[in-house]
């Protein structure tokens, strides 16, 4: 088959052999190198959208875990709170009935009143006593005799037990026998009272005082529901807080729910209250079992809503929360959060079948363009030969190009016309003087860049003036300004590493430099949500220094320090002396910088921002340097840069 390709490809014109040979080597290494492309950045978008969505998830359920402990902790202290102060005022109404007892007991050793009469006094005052809805004052003996009592007086009730089968009533009376003068103490014991129409047990508290003139322990007491534990509060905040939850979106049709380790949902926008510990997947799996067994970890299950064509696999990212027994989970469908990881490989797809096309079509341009720039020389060649060879020598070919067809027309011009070729070789060197002309004015053409750019800002700051937010065009104005300016300091970092000037030794006060230089740049927006504390020494002498450069120094570290910290943070800038060097620290608690990076950091055109250029911080270790100083930096992922300037107190003479 080559045989018969080969035969062909003679056939053609040298035009079309061209074509036939070029458009496969410019072709297949774009669809090769398209294709590994293609593959490595869709394999690292759904790389980077699962650690993104997974962290979205990890931080919606540790949100929500925050969210739930606040409001358990905030009941802890609110009943706490509560039951300091009922237990006071049960405290202080066991002491006013004692008192009752304690002033008839004195009446009668008076004798202005009988024993009787006393005791039948106190009775009546205790009887008249409620405490909350149900609860009431009463009177029993050592031995368990009930003298005051709203239901039962009467009655002996030594043996009595509570719901749990503890002897409270024997307890409550050892107790109080036991207690100093003057103590109150207290007991707590459920109770289930059939009169009230109780049917499952409350917890009862009661208020003891032991009053031995006449061997009576007087009690308040009252069921704990009615005073501290204020059910129906904490219910309506719980229902609140459910709906803060409810209202979370996680994706477009994620949600957060939550539920016992029984399968008993707790919070849910559509299931709560339902039970589906059994419930199970498209395949069958018992995964709510599965997250109520191990309690905390990722699951991902194929599940199907009411409506969807097909199973979608859905992930769950679910921790546990001890004080209440419950599951809290946080799940998102997988296709909603591959969202923009699909539209990404679409595009790469749309790309490398779109660029091959083009691609081609330029080079079929360009093929035909190469061809005529070459068959044309040639078959002028081929027409002055036969002129020649029919004996016109005076004929001579046109020598337009330098390559080997300008030296194969520029030989045989030679051998016909020697002042001919003396004359091309002049223009030949006039053409390479003015390409060595271009290549010294193209060196220049970065100091004229500056000019364009100064119209085109000025003419963008006067239309941004011109119209308002909300017309269409301001924010391209915007951002053409905004570019521009980027340019700029592109072609001004690019000349001032190229030629840094020499400093200007002058002796200045370092804290007043750097004090004017954080006030002016707390006005930057990479510095609105920065706090910038001040730290100067004042025993630091003035020091030799070129105020411009040092502030050209400060200005890219404190800026530096900023978009570091997009979310907010601390800045401190402190200055010291140590030893015949000040000390200019610049320290930031931002996202910190790579150990891999941290080496690299000082190198031109190396950068870690997504539009910087990487030269800040290259001209400003030259500055240092410059300054016979040093310049260290020290940083930890996820805590933090600590940037330190040094400078000789006194530097060598330049």
């Amino acid at each position: 088959m080559s045989r018969y390709l080969f035969r062909f490809i003679k056939k053609l014109s040298l035009r079309w052999k061209m074509v036939v040979l070029v458009m496969p080597l410019v072709i297949i290494p774009i669809i090769l190198v398209g294709s590994v492309i293609g593959v490595i950045a869709s394999r690292q978008a759904y790389l980077g959208v699962t650690q993104t969505s997974k962290a979205d998830l990890e931080h919606m359920a540790d949100f929500t875990l925050d969210l739930l402990n606040s409001h358990h902790q905030q009941f802890q202290v609110y009943r706490q709170d509560k039951r300091e102060s009922f237990k006071k005022d049960l405290a202080t109404l066991t002491d006013i009935a004692y008192n009752l007892a304690d002033s008839q007991k004195h009446l009668f050793q008076d004798g202005h009143i009988t024993l009787e009469s006393a005791k039948a006094e106190v009775k009546e005052g205790l009887r008249k006593v409620n405490v909350g809805e149900s609860g009431y004052l009463f009177a029993i003996t050592s031995k368990g005799d009930l003298e005051v009592h709203v239901a039962r007086e009467g009655e002996n009730i030594l043996d009595e037990q509570d719901e749990c089968g503890r002897y409270f009533i024997r307890e409550m009376i050892q107790s109080a026998l036991q207690s100093d003068p003057g103590e109150v103490r207290y007991i707590i014991y459920p109770w289930r009272n059939a009169i009230l129409g109780d049917t499952n047990p409350r917890r009862k508290i009661a208020a003891y005082r032991y009053f031995p003139e006449w061997d009576w322990v007087i009690a308040a007491s009252s069921y704990l529901e009615e005073t501290y534990e204020d059910l129906a509060f904490e219910t309506r905040s719980l229902e609140e807080l459910k709906k803060k939850i409810n209202a979370k979106k996680v994706g477009l049709t994620g949600y957060i729910f939550g539920m016992d380790s029984k399968g008993n949902f707790k919070i849910h926008p559509e299931a709560e209250g339902q039970n589906f510990f059994d419930a199970t997947d498209f395949k069958g799996n018992a995964f709510i079992r599965e997250m109520c067994e191990k309690k905390n970890g990722w699951i991902r299950y194929p599940w199907k809503n009411p409506g969807d064509t097909a199973p979608r696999m859905k992930i769950v990212r679910y921790a546990y929360f001890e004080p209440w027994d419950w599951i809290v989970a946080v799940g998102s469908y997988e296709d909603e959060f591959y969202r923009e990881a699909n539209l990404i490989k679409w595009r790469i797809v749309t790309t490398m079948l779109l660029l091959p096309f083009i691609v081609g079509l330029v080079a079929v341009s360009l093929v035909f363009v190469a061809s005529k720039i070459l068959t044309e020389p040639i078959n002028h060649m081929i027409g002055v030969i036969r002129k020649v060879k029919g004996g016109r020598m005076d004929e001579q070919m046109d020598v337009e190009t330098s390559d080997e067809l300008g030296e194969l027309a520029a030989t045989f011009n030679h051998m016909t016309r020697i002042i001919k070729s003396n004359q091309e070789m002049e223009a030949t060197l006039a053409q390479q003087g003015k390409m060595a002309s271009l290549g010294v004015l193209s060196s220049g053409v970065a100091h004229e860049i500056n000019n364009p750019l100064g119209v085109i800002l000025g003419y963008a700051s006067y239309l941004e003036k011109k119209i308002g937010p909300e017309d269409p065009t301001y924010n391209f104005i915007h951002e053409i300004k905004r570019e521009s300016k980027r340019c700029k300091k592109i072609v001004q970092d690019l000349l001032s590493y190229a030629r840094t000037p020499k400093p200007s030794m002058e002796e200045a006060d370092v804290n007043d430099l750097l004090s004017q230089i954080v006030d002016f740049a707390a006005n930057h927006t990479d510095m609105h949500n920065v706090e910038v504390v001040k730290e100067f020494a004042t025993d630091l002498p003035p020091v030799r220094l070129d105020g411009d450069q040092m502030r050209q120094v400060a200005i890219n570290l404190i800026l530096n320090a900023g978009a570091a910290m997009e979310d907010g943070g601390r800045l401190v800038v402190r200055t010291a002396r140590e030893g015949k060097d000040a000390l200019l620290v610049f320290r930031d608690d931002g996202a910190g910088i790579a150990p891999e990076d941290l080496e690299r950091i000082f190198e031109p055109f190396f950068t870690t921002k997504a539009r910087g250029t990487g030269l800040g911080l290259a001209i400003t270790k030259q500055i240092v340097e410059q300054h016979q100083g040093r310049i260290e930096m020290e940083s930890t992922v996820g805590q933090g840069t600590t940037v330190t300037v040094r400078l000789p107190l006194e530097p060598e003479d330049f």
